[in-house]
């Protein structure tokens, strides 16, 4: 079926246009940051997040409310429209599938011992398939390692394995992840920092190009950066982008198998877990099939099309107008949920990442209200990302703007409302040289860059600048929960602190709710940094460029003669 939302609109919120200052003792100078209004940023969230909008979520009355709410504040600011065809949206059709009925889901042993799978509990599979029935029958399993095709850095996880119509099973992370400095993996990928072939995505999408049925990655705490219940908290739900050029490929199952039921696997083919970990950090381990074991699934899947929607706007460049700079953030959150303790069944996503749209509507607002910039700069509101950055995703699939003349992107999604810092996070490490920009802006803040706290979270590839990243963009991203800031207030115990309470007890429910009382001076920070960094590119001819160290530094170059 299709979702839709009934036609809505309201008076909007009219943008205060006055600059504020910069309170004593919060660590910076007087720089553009006194141009960011802090008490904008609270009342856009304060709308956003409120019950009336129930949750945000992608295909409900609560989008609705949203796509017209922000289309009314980027006119108040001054935006063109920079949608599709001159309006305002960009269609992005998404499919939603839910595994409803499981008949079969088990692995069959060549002794005929049945190890039967209860979803949830030992797994934790879905599809990105649109299709009402699964069914996969005595597919052979392929131990894969960490399934890591990375020839930069002289590695190969495949070898001459076929894996067209079997499973790919794969360990979390990277090669790299947690060995001592002398072994022989060391240094090859990121250490503890998590690459592009650490992600469970990149795992999905080499098992898909490689003709894989289904691909399973096996849950460990540490590696993933997430426990088990985080993993199966929505057991069986997938989405995946239907519209777009050039969709990409996805097994028909895909997913998380439990640490414990793993063992069990392993033991029944005659090997051992933990030795097979050893054995898959070595560079010339090569895939092999399980032979004593077969995979069996047959699912009925509810199948459904959703018709949702990004928002952009556009300042057009006065000398450079098909140069852009893109700021962006994500509208969407969780909807409405059971209830809480308390009651509640909204999920307002006030900080993830109300809070972020507003501070790149503030930036528009500011650069607007200033001298017209020489390259267009652009302002996308992202639907989708809780769902797997499927907004950003979809417009990368067929870009409104080429992404070869996209300078950079800024994506806010997350920011902190602890009080000012004394420095801001890097999230990501060895991508493209915004990040000496980054620091230089910072300096003239009088902060310094710190590199992120959990750096095995794999943080840069799970935020909407990540669509553009893989595609060749420079990008930065700022995220309050990358790691704890050097609070001026505090210290980095009080950031840690912040960022272990918001994880806790606000991230992805129904409390991560808009507050009055949030001091947004550190947040300021942050977006005055960006707004630095946007006005510089954006007035300037300089294309900055990916480093050697980046996964995606040949596809960016593939582009070279048309910014040239």
């Amino acid at each position: 079926m299709i979702r839709t939302g009934f036609a809505w609109a309201g008076a909007g919120l009219l943008l205060a246009a006055c600059a504020t200052t910069s309170p004593e003792g919060d660590g910076t100078q007087d720089t553009a940051e006194a141009e960011i209004s802090t008490s904008n940023m609270s009342e856009i969230v304060r709308v956003l997040a409120s019950d009336e909008f129930q949750g945000r979520a992608p295909g409900t009355e609560g989008e609705t409310r949203t796509v017209a709410y922000l289309i009314d504040q980027f006119q108040a600011i001054g935006l063109e429209p920079g949608g599709r065809n001159g309006g305002w949206t960009d269609p992005v059709t998404l499919n939603r599938s839910q595994i409803t009925d499981v008949e079969t889901l088990n692995v069959t042993g060549t002794d005929g011992t049945i190890m039967e799978m209860q979803q949830g509990r030992d797994i934790v599979i879905s599809s990105a398939n649109a299709r009402p029935v699964i069914e996969i029958e005595d597919a052979p399993i392929v131990f894969v390692g960490f399934g890591a095709s990375a020839p930069e850095r002289g590695w190969d996880d495949y070898g001459d394995v076929d894996l067209e119509g079997k499973v790919a099973l794969f360990l979390v992370n990277d090669p790299d992840f947690g060995v001592p400095d002398d072994h022989p993996a060391a240094g090859l990928f990121g250490g503890k920092r998590m690459t592009y072939y650490g992600r469970w995505a990149y795992k999905f999408e080499e098992a898909a190009r490689r003709g894989a049925v289904a691909a399973i990655v096996i849950h460990e705490t540490e590696a993933a950066g997430y426990g088990w219940n985080v993993a199966a908290s929505s057991p069986g739900e997938n989405y995946a982008v239907a519209s777009g050029k050039s969709a990409k490929q996805a097994v028909d199952l895909q997913g998380w198998l439990s640490e414990g039921m793993a063992e069990q696997w392993m033991s029944a083919a005659g090997y051992d877990l933990d030795e097979l970990r050893t054995s898959a950090r070595l560079p010339d381990f090569e895939a092999f099939t399980l032979e004593e074991l077969t995979f069996n699934a047959g699912l009925g899947l509810d199948v459904e099309t959703i018709e949702s929607q990004n928002v952009l706007g556009k300042i057009t460049g006065t000398e450079r107008p098909d140069e852009v700079v893109m700021l962006s953030g994500h509208w969407d959150a969780y909807g409405v949920g059971i209830p809480d303790a308390q009651g509640r069944t909204v999920m307002p996503g006030a900080n993830d990442d109300a809070l972020g749209m507003a501070g790149i509507m503030e930036i528009a607002r500011v650069i607007n209200e200033g001298p017209a910039p020489e390259r267009s700069i652009v302002v996308a509101a992202w639907t989708a990302e809780e769902s797997g950055l499927l907004g950003s995703e979809a417009y990368a699939q067929d870009p409104i703007y080429p992404l070869e003349k996209t300078v950079a992107n800024f994506t806010l999604d997350i920011l902190q409302t602890a009080g000012p810092a004394r420095d801001v996070i890097q999230v990501g490490e060895g991508q493209s040289e915004l990040e000496e920009m980054m620091a230089e802006a910072a300096e003239r803040q009088g902060r310094y860059v710190s590199p992120e706290g959990l750096p095995q979270n794999g943080l840069f590839y799970r935020a909407d600048h990540f669509s553009l990243a893989r595609r060749g963009v420079p990008v930065i991203l700022i995220m309050g929960i990358a790691g704890g800031a050097d609070l001026v207030e505090g210290g980095r115990e009080a950031g840690i602190d912040w960022v272990a309470g918001y994880i806790a007890n606000r991230y992805h429910n129904q409390n991560d709710a808009w507050d009055p009382d949030w001091d947004l001076r550190g947040a300021k920070q942050d977006v005055s940094l960006i707004l630095d960094l946007t006005r510089d590119l954006a007035n300037s001819t300089e294309w900055p460029q990916l480093k050697d160290t980046s996964e995606f530094k040949d596809v960016r170059e593939e582009s070279a003669a048309a910014r040239n």
